[in-house]
């Protein structure tokens, strides 16, 4: 959609990525493609990072939602130099270092925004050696879920002791990491034969 969409997208008009997301799903409801009680979303990384915020800013549209190894402890993690890709990031976030910069990544971060409401039904995953992202910051995020969230929707981490950013290594290792994902899905949305569950 061009570089002014992009950088529609970035920097201080980085909540635009998660209205956009929204009223994607709002947009599909409303013309029936799918319901609230059958929209569920996945997202990985910085696409986790989406996952974490509308999950609070509209819980009430997804059924279930998947963040794998999310970025969601943002100003945190923008204001630690040491961390080897935070600076280069700062063309993408800003430099939280700066008070504009701040304000703005803490009023979407994921971790600073949890809430007491319901959630829908929740599966986060890390990994122990990811050097991008820390699996710190999704035990973080969901320990804040734990603690704040009023329904008892499921709400699972998972930490691959052996894996790095980018999931286990393997093709069949893989796979069952997916099928893992889809099973969370399945259940959540009732599809799984009651033995199964």
């Amino acid at each position: 959609m061009g570089r002014q969409w992009y950088e529609n997208g970035k920097l201080l008009k980085k909540k635009n990525t998660f209205t956009d997301f929204i009223a994607c799903a709002e947009y599909l409801i409303d013309k029936k493609y799918c319901s609230k009680e059958k929209l569920c979303i996945n997202g990985r990384s910085a696409g986790g990072l989406l996952i974490g915020a509308v999950v609070n800013m509209r819980p009430d549209l997804f059924k279930a939602a998947v963040a794998g190894v999310p970025f969601v402890d943002v100003v945190t993690t923008m204001l630690d130099p040491t961390i080897p890709l935070t600076t280069s990031e700062w063309e993408e976030w800003g430099d939280p270092r700066k008070e504009e910069f701040y304000s703005y990544i803490k009023s979407y971060s994921p971790v600073d925004n949890v809430k007491a409401q319901n959630y829908p039904d929740i599966l986060v995953t890390a990994g122990l050696n990811d050097p991008r992202v820390m699996y710190s910051e999704p035990a973080k995020f969901v320990a804040k879920l734990r603690d704040m969230k009023t329904d008892d929707n499921l709400l699972l981490l998972k930490c691959e002791m052996g894996a790095g950013h980018f999931s286990k290594s393997g093709r069949f290792e893989k796979l069952q990491e997916d099928a893992f994902t889809y099973t969370f899905i399945l259940n959540a949305l009732n599809m799984l034969g009651s033995d199964q569950q």
